[in-house]
């Protein structure tokens, strides 16, 4: 019998008996606050122009490449980072290697993959093996620098370029092309080391520094050994 009144009670019979400190808030208040003056007079991008907002983003890369033309003790590069500027340069570099003898029949369609995969692939390398080293960049920041980097050398393939339609493909020609090649790889080396070298480890920086001089050196080569097909 007992059981069976214990079945016809209510669920939720026994909440009933619980009581609520009067100590215990059971209200809240789901008022909006008004933000003060100071907050509502602060710059907002959600507000500006799109046109505003592109140039502004313009200016940050240009400044960035004024940091790579020239190098000095500056965290530009590491705090601020993008990617646009490195996307651009890896473009550009890509477009101006098209045409050359080396590409394939189909109108050189592999080149410009060539490139990316090069470019790309070899900085994610060189991130992995700085942070496993110990280095202390971030994984965007090392990307950041190393292809903002590469600029120098893209100045010294349209260089290049025009030296090739200026100056026949001799020995004159390839000379020129080689002081410029060169130049551009050591300036690259060297403003790359001058934002990533202080992140390493004291000894461990020439462990980081050789894999970048790799990277460089393979885009030089290419940029050197390119030739216009006929």
């Amino acid at each position: 019998m007992a059981e069976v009144e214990e079945a016809n009670k209510p669920l939720f019979a026994g909440l009933s008996d619980v009581s609520i400190s009067e100590d215990i808030p059971v209200e809240g208040d789901i008022a909006v606050p008004v933000s003060s003056r100071g907050t509502e007079d602060e710059f907002s991008t959600l507000d500006e122009p799109v046109k505003d907002t592109i140039l502004r983003d313009l200016k940050a890369v240009g400044n960035k490449f004024v940091h790579v033309m020239y190098p000095k003790k500056s965290s530009a590069l590491l705090r601020d980072w993008d990617l646009w500027g490195p996307l651009l340069l890896c473009v550009t570099l890509a477009l101006l290697l098209q045409g050359g003898s080396a590409d394939s029949k189909d109108d050189g369609g592999p080149q410009f993959a060539e490139v990316f995969v090069i470019i790309w692939f070899g900085s994610v390398i060189i991130t992995l093996n700085s942070k496993l080293l110990g280095g202390t960049i971030s994984f965007f920041q090392s990307l950041c620098v190393l292809g903002y980097c590469i600029l120098p050398l893209t100045v010294a393939m349209l260089v290049c370029r025009l030296v090739l339609l200026l100056v026949s493909s001799g020995t004159a020609g390839f000379i020129v092309r080689l002081i410029i090649v060169t130049a551009s790889f050591g300036w690259s080396t060297f403003a790359s080391t001058a934002f990533l070298a202080d992140s390493q480890p004291a000894n461990r920086k020439a462990l980081v520094v050789y894999p970048v001089f790799l990277f460089y050196f393979v885009i030089g080569w290419m940029i050197l050994t390119f030739s216009p097909s006929s």
